[in-house]
């Protein structure tokens, strides 16, 4: 098969589609945030209508739950950014043929999990949830 070059529709479809699985995985982590938020706050409503403080750690196992999952929605994102970008490399070093174009993977399991676990000390994701748990002090002491 022969080599595609920048102004192909094949290489721009390509990029459309490692676009797309790009914004999903954003959107994702997005909504992870906004669903963690309300299903603590769920939580703490219950916890307080039963006037029960002791059972305030039930909301630390939904932050670190959606904790993990955004983690794994940015480690899939970098890795679907990192074959955007080395699909681009490959366009303007030595071109990209039929075959690299159409390779949407977002690499083997360990791969992954490496990449989830290096999420995990970015900083749009631990300062959120580290301030979700550290407000639960507060509210325990003077809410509940």
């Amino acid at each position: 098969m022969g080599s595609l070059n920048l102004d192909s529709p094949t290489v721009q479809s390509y990029l459309q589609i490692l676009k797309g699985v790009i914004t999903r995985m954003a959107t994702n982590s997005a909504a992870v945030k906004s669903w963690c938020v309300g299903f603590v706050s769920a939580i703490v409503v219950i916890i307080a209508d039963k006037a029960s403080a002791k059972y305030i750690w039930i909301s630390v196992v939904p932050i670190v739950l959606f904790f993990s999952l955004d983690a794994y929605y940015l480690g899939l994102e970098r890795l679907f950014r990192g074959l955007y970008n080395d699909s681009i490399c490959r366009l303007h070093e030595d071109g990209v043929t039929v075959e690299d174009a159409f390779i949407v993977s977002r690499g083997s399991s360990p791969a992954v999990l490496r990449a989830a676990a290096k999420a995990t000390v970015s900083f749009s994701i631990w300062p959120f949830y580290l301030l979700l748990e550290v407000m639960l002090v507060p509210v325990k002491a003077w809410v509940l």
